[in-house]
């Protein structure tokens, strides 16, 4: 089990209300919106991310590209798969380039969709990226490691950093 200051947790969304509650069960709330940029400092990570955005995963791929960091975490989020059969594949290379790379390396099972919620969770699944698999990639994968910037993304599902969140009713 892992204790819940172990947890760390952010959501632009959060209210100052949610977050009392969630500090309050003893989580962790990070300070500042990475904008999916976590870093998982060589530790095993679980990041779970259902129905997050395209650039919150290319934002955590990409800051933790090499195989050494990658092999550490896993991801619990909308299928890579997916993500793949839905773009253009010039879309995905050009906005989402990490996610597209790295689709050779990683493992995905779907989660079983819940009856109730067809519409809901049923494109969840569990990503993780065996060490073996990613330095079967080709060296020229590691090599370009420029930040995502998405200036040409016309649907960008971020909230980025310094910018609030949409207001809730």
């Amino acid at each position: 089990q892992v204790p819940p200051a172990r947890c760390a947790l952010f959501d632009p969304a959060f209210s100052a209300r949610e977050a009392a509650a969630l500090r309050a069960l003893g989580l962790c709330l990070l300070p500042e919106n990475e904008e999916g940029k976590h870093d998982v400092e060589g530790a095993a990570t679980l990041f779970y991310m259902v129905h997050c955005g395209k650039a919150l995963y290319n934002n955590l791929l990409w800051r933790n590209w090499s195989p050494a960091a990658l092999s550490q975490l896993v991801i619990i989020g909308n299928s890579f798969r997916g993500i793949e059969e839905r773009l253009l594949s010039r879309i995905l290379e050009r906005d989402y380039s990490y996610i597209a790379k790295v689709l050779k390396g990683v493992e995905e099972v779907a989660l079983p969709s819940h009856p109730r919620y067809l519409d809901t969770f049923n494109d969840t699944s569990v990503h993780w990226f065996p060490l073996d698999k990613l330095q079967e990639l080709s060296p020229e994968v590691w090599d370009f490691v420029e930040e995502p910037m998405y200036q040409d993304c016309e649907d960008l599902e971020i909230i980025r950093k310094g910018e609030g969140a949409p207001a809730k009713s």
